[in-house]
């Protein structure tokens, strides 16, 4: 990459990102990128290829927060005249100053001053180099999978397996992407740097290196499972433990069962989304269950013991006061949702039931009432004291 390069390329449009961008998602992006063009990917595809390296130069500034400081800045100067150029645009402002062809322009500072500008950006030649950015480890991308439950199953807690298709190590050469009883070798043209440096005077660029592309080692011998990438897609099975009185929608984090690091890099982690189904007597509110419970006209008005069914599948015997009217809810303590610290409780609903069709006795008790009530429930509606 030659100088001209750092005032004319807008690394930021290359990775399809704002400038304002986070560093996440930055990340993102550049994964994403890579992984579209990666040379494995697209064998003998030279537009392919030269999109990767673009890439990769995009990356290798703006991943690192110290240098996306100091190209940003640059950027800001860059478009005055004289800035990047062969000295014909500079005025008369002075040594070191950048005006226009007029002398004017009121940005100056010496050759010190530049050099704490830009040495840190252009990695002046007597710096030590570490590691390309490129080629330390990377964590894995984080996977989401759904798990369908009963109501039961989720009240109660269990250990299943969740099934999904996904990258994962390769199970042949364990993620090293070197067939068995061989391994990679760190590059030597990068010494396993991943990045070369190019030394123009005061400047030194960096570009993936050529040979290993940017990997930072050599695989003589690729995997004929994964074709050396490390990583195969395949089938498989993550057990998970649902703990009991997990909610609808609730999310299980399964620490490094996602996709596969990269360069020895940890493994992301797995997110299960639960899906409880309900139940055909019982709802549930927070730890509560909820439960009607259907009764007779006469068990509401003169009260009665009623018997009413609870999840683990006993009853429990309901004292009903007489004149209960309906909708009212009793709370019967421990009944519901029990967790290892604490247990929520049974809200029982009342639904007075009427029936449809009467027999010919059950018209004339109800015929009776009927002649023996003198008073209506809606005469307040009417004003009647």
């Amino acid at each position: 990459m030659s100088q001209q390069d750092w005032f004319d390329k807008d690394f930021y449009k290359i990775l399809g990102v704002s400038k304002d961008v986070s560093e996440k998602d930055l990340t993102k992006a550049y994964r994403k990128l890579a992984r579209k063009y990666h040379p494995d990917a697209n064998p003998g595809d030279d537009t392919a290829e030269n999109r990767f390296k673009e890439v990769s130069e995009a990356y290798d500034v703006l991943g690192d927060s110290k240098k996306r400081a100091e190209y940003d800045e640059i950027r800001k100067y860059g478009g005055m005249p004289g800035f990047g150029s062969g000295g014909g645009g500079r005025g008369g402002g002075g040594a070191g100053g950048f005006g226009g062809a007029d002398g004017s322009g009121g940005f100056t500072f010496d050759s010190g001053n530049l050099s704490d500008l830009l040495g840190g950006m252009f990695n002046n030649g007597s710096r030590q180099r570490g590691p390309g950015p490129g080629t330390g480890p990377k964590k894995g991308d984080n996977l989401d999978a759904e798990l369908h439950l009963t109501f039961d199953e989720a009240v109660e807690g269990l250990t299943t397996s969740v099934h999904l298709t996904s990258d994962a190590s390769c199970s042949t050469c364990s993620g090293s992407g070197a067939a068995p009883g061989t391994a990679p070798q760190m590059c030597d043209r990068c010494h396993g740097r991943g990045v070369l440096d190019d030394n123009q005077g005061f400047f030194s660029f960096s570009q993936p290196c050529d040979k290993c592309r940017g990997q930072g080692r050599i695989i003589s011998s690729p995997c004929n499972t994964c074709g050396g990438r490390g990583i195969e897609r395949r089938p498989r099975q993550v057990k998970v433990r649902i703990p009991a009185g997990v909610k609808n929608g609730q999310k299980i984090k399964i620490k490094g069962r996602g996709m596969p690091g990269r360069n020895g890099g940890q493994a992301g982690d797995l997110f299960v989304k639960v899906k409880v189904g309900n139940h055909q007597l019982f709802g549930r509110k927070g730890d509560n269950l909820t439960l009607d419970v259907p009764v007779t006209f006469a068990e509401a008005a003169l009260g009665a013991k009623v018997k009413v069914p609870t999840l683990e599948g006993g009853t429990v015997t309901l004292l009903l006061p007489a004149g209960t009217p309906q909708g009212k809810t009793f709370r019967v303590k421990g009944k519901g949702v029990q967790r290892a610290s604490s247990s929520g409780d049974l809200l029982v609903s009342i639904k007075i039931d009427v029936p449809g069709e009467l027999s010919d006795e059950q018209r004339a008790a109800v015929e009776a009432l009927a002649l023996a009530t003198t008073t209506s429930p809606r005469d307040h509606l009417m004003g009647v004291e």
